[in-house]
């Protein structure tokens, strides 16, 4: 953040040469500057860039209010957050101003008496583009007071007539000027309430008790729903959808990579996971949308991944705490964990009941036998399978540390192969390694090279 311009009287602010933009205009520019250097506007945002971001962009560029449609977890929030970016850093305000109008056009009575009073010295504040961000979550107990505003009891009982337009209290829209409101949920909004906003939104007056001001606002409307086919809780009203210049559907992730990447950034873990354990929970969760025993008009959120990676970190943490490690490390064994607790953030088809832990635990298999395929192909195990199938077993589990683990493994004389797995995946230390080693096995297993066998915290494969 830099600091704020010096500027601090209408005097001095014309003095300097500032130039008053309405917001869209604001935000086409500033948009605009961003492509036409090269720059990316969405930091942050994957598996939209041929998609949603396009229909974005277009929609700014014309000025339009937008509504986001789609599934839980698919971004929309942080999408609308990131408008943000394109305001100005700093922007003027006539200090001390409800609404926060611009100094050289005050729009409430009491701002331009205040303006027709001091001339050049009408104080002016500077209001960093993180304030200029509002956001509602919609709720079914909303109010129109909450929105748009209402008449102020204190204000009447200072001696104010009622129909005195300074009454008013202002709800967060008006509060909103020159800046981006926000209103997540919008269906969960009672109807009432959405035909309070059409006024706002076209035609920019608002109606308050019987009063009808004639405020100019200056504000950008932007939404986020879910599909009106899935929720149940209400739906946008087909005059106010239509104010909506331009409504754009989002999405999950297409590409591996970026579903891989929304985990790498969302996720908070407490101990190393390595790649290839986030590849296996993006692809659980990309079998888990296609499955047709999952619900998906409810979808499976970005979330669900997110607060695998997590949750295995957390197994990992645990076991390194419980076995003495020095470092934590996230291994094959910790998956499990992840559907243990992940199982209730899933809409299971009816018919389902009482198969989810089934249906979770082979979609996650099928997950991983993908990614061994995909990291290991062109290895020959035979080998290893050879030492294990005349009779050596191989023990891991939570209460088995890496080291322990990397010493119970078949000695494979001068075979190279227990480094050409770590090779593939980069493992370098300990814990890396044995999660390698570790996912060859599980591979093996899913293959029905060796069986595995499970129970008292441990996992024996032979």
């Amino acid at each position: 953040m830099t600091d704020a311009p010096t500027p601090r009287t209408v005097g001095q602010l014309r003095e300097s040469g500032h130039v008053q933009k309405p917001l869209r205009i604001e935000i086409r520019d500033n948009l605009l500057a961003e492509l036409a250097a090269g720059e990316n506007p969405w930091p942050g945002l994957h598996g939209f860039d041929e998609t949603v971001i396009p229909q974005l962009e277009r929609a700014l560029l014309a000025g339009h209010d937008v509504v986001l449609l789609g599934e839980r977890g698919q971004g929309k929030t942080r999408l609308l957050r990131s408008l943000v970016a394109l305001l100005d850093e700093w922007t003027p305000v006539i200090a001390g101003a409800e609404l926060g109008e611009h100094p050289y056009d005050p729009i409430t009575p009491e701002s331009r008496r205040r303006a027709e009073e001091l001339g050049d010295e009408l104080p002016v504040e500077w209001r960093h583009r993180d304030e200029r961000y509002a956001e509602k979550l919609a709720t079914p107990d909303t109010s129109v007071a909450d929105l748009i505003g209402d008449v102020d009891p204190m204000k009447v009982a200072e001696g104010r007539h009622l129909g005195d337009p300074e009454t008013i209290h202002f709800g967060l829209i008006p509060r909103s000027h020159r800046g981006i409101v926000a209103i997540n949920e919008l269906p969960d909004l009672a109807e009432r309430i959405q035909v309070a906003m059409l006024n706002v939104m076209e035609e920019r007056d608002i109606q308050i008790r019987g009063y009808v001001l004639r405020l100019p606002l200056d504000t950008l409307v932007v939404a986020s729903a879910n599909p009106e086919d899935y929720t149940n809780r209400g739906r946008i009203i087909t005059p106010l959808k239509d104010r909506f210049g331009a409504e754009i559907r989002t999405h999950y992730p297409t590409e591996l990579h970026d579903e891989v990447a929304v985990v790498r950034q969302e996720a908070h873990l407490v101990a190393e996971v390595p790649d290839h354990l986030i590849e296996i929970l993006a692809r659980f969760t990309r079998n888990l949308r296609e499955s047709n025993s999952v619900d998906q008009r409810s979808g499976v959120s970005a979330r669900f991944a997110i607060a695998g990676a997590e949750t295995i970190a957390a197994s990992a943490l645990h076991r390194a705490t419980r076995q003495g490690e020095e470092q934590a490390v996230a291994r094959v064994v910790d998956l499990e964990t992840a559907v243990d607790v992940l199982g209730g953030k899933i809409e299971f088809e009816t018919g389902e009941e009482g198969r989810e832990g089934e249906i979770l635990t082979h979609l996650l298999r099928t997950a991983t036998a993908e990614a061994v395929r995909g990291h290991f192909r062109g290895i020959d195990f035979g080998l290893l399978v050879d030492r294990i199938e005349s009779g050596q077993m191989v023990t891991t589990g939570e209460q088995v540390s890496a080291r322990n683990f990397l010493m119970g493994l078949p000695v494979l004389g001068e075979s190279d192969l227990y480094d050409q797995v770590c090779d593939r995946l980069d493992a370098r230390n300990d814990g890396e390694r044995a999660g390698a080693i570790e996912l060859a096995l599980e591979g093996l297993y899913l293959a029905r090279k060796i069986s595995k066998e499970s129970g008292g915290g441990e996992t024996v494969y032979g």
